[in-house]
């Protein structure tokens, strides 16, 4: 459904006004949609248990029916109405890490639509941590199917004006509760495989969930857009700057020279270069004539500030993106995984 206009209201992050709460809650319980803050990125939400409202969110994003979607719960006891059984391992992931950035996948029960599942039998839950977004779900009294909000297979919002500057007039209403913190979505959890299996790697390491459950695996498997997938965010190309994007990989001064060659390379065809790069990085960057930002010196401020980049460097008019790689550790690991991706696989390894 095309509105004239989005409406975008502020909204505290940490004690959300019930006015506002109330007043999207009752948009999401007419079958509307509403653009909400979690900790990860902003969601483009519906009720989940509404075929027609679950519809628009495919419609607004342009999004591929086989991309299945995550449905958010306000606490572990809605799980009963959405799964078939809860298997023993999810007390204890649910106890360790929700709220939080951290999706499950588990048996679907028959009052979970089709639409959400990508047709399949399993379903993707999680509890935010956002207090918008828990606070929503608790008033709106029905499961919230969220895909990020923006532009099917587009860089994620981490801000309410990501979210608005793609999908501006598709959706009535955007809570605007400033930057999210975590900056990459969910890990998501395969509880139906035969191990525990990482299907996209995200705000909860691999490391932390091995410290619970100590068989968990790391899928390695990208996914067509023909297949249904258990989980968002398994394309080979998604999370992608609108101009192409490269991801050099290896030892770090390795990278900086691969980059900086590259940057010169460029420039001297007349390319206007962007460069996605650690604070390290800086000084070799100082005259290369590239567009330069800068991630942070942690991988919690690389992941917070990753999307922000890309979508800073696609407006100002680079011709190309280069992107420097992060080591595999911790939150390292979906860093890695949304810089391939936004690539579509472009990797110079060093």
């Amino acid at each position: 459904m095309q509105h004239t206009r989005t409406t975008v209201l502020l909204i505290d992050a940490t004690r959300p006004e019930l006015a506002t709460i109330e007043h999207a809650a009752a948009l999401l319980r007419a079958g509307e949609l509403v653009i909400f803050p979690t900790e990860t990125v902003y969601g483009l939400g519906a009720d989940a248990l509404q075929p027609q409202a679950v519809q628009r969110i495919f419609t607004a994003k342009e999004r591929a029916l086989s991309d299945p979607l995550i449905v958010h719960v306000a606490n572990e006891g809605a799980l009963e109405a959405l799964v078939t059984n809860v298997p023993a391992q999810v007390r204890q992931l649910t106890r360790a890490f929700w709220p939080g950035p951290l999706t499950l996948v588990l048996p679907a029960s028959s009052r979970v639509p089709k639409l959400v599942t990508a047709g399949l039998d399993t379903v993707a839950v999680r509890m935010p941590r956002h207090p918008v977004a828990l606070a929503l779900i608790q008033a709106a009294g029905v499961p919230i199917a969220a895909p990020s909000a923006n532009r099917f297979m587009h860089v994620s919002p981490t801000t309410a004006q990501h979210a608005v500057a793609d999908l501006d007039g598709r959706v009535p209403l955007v809570l605007d509760a400033g930057p999210c913190a975590v900056g990459v979505e969910s890990t998501v959890l395969d509880l139906c495989s035969e191990a525990p299996t990482i299907l996209r790697p995200g705000g909860v390491s691999l490391e932390a969930l091995r410290s619970v459950l100590p068989d968990v695996q790391a899928a390695h498997k990208s996914s067509s857009l023909e297949e249904g997938q258990k989980s968002p965010g398994q394309l080979l190309v998604h999370y992608a700057p609108t101009v192409p994007a490269f991801l050099f990989d290896g030892p770090a001064e390795a990278m900086r020279k691969a980059m900086l060659a590259e940057t010169q390379r460029r420039r001297a065809r007349g390319e206007y270069v962007g460069v996605l790069i650690a604070d390290e990085d800086v000084p070799a960057f100082h005259s290369s004539g590239a567009h330069v930002y800068t991630l942070g010196s942690t991988l919690e401020q690389v992941a917070a500030r990753l999307f922000a980049g890309l979508r800073v460097l696609e407006e100002t008019g680079v011709h190309v993106i280069l992107c420097r790689g992060f080591e595999r550790r911790g939150l390292g690991l979906a860093i890695q995984d949304r810089l391939l991706k936004a690539s579509g696989g472009n990797v110079i390894h060093l």
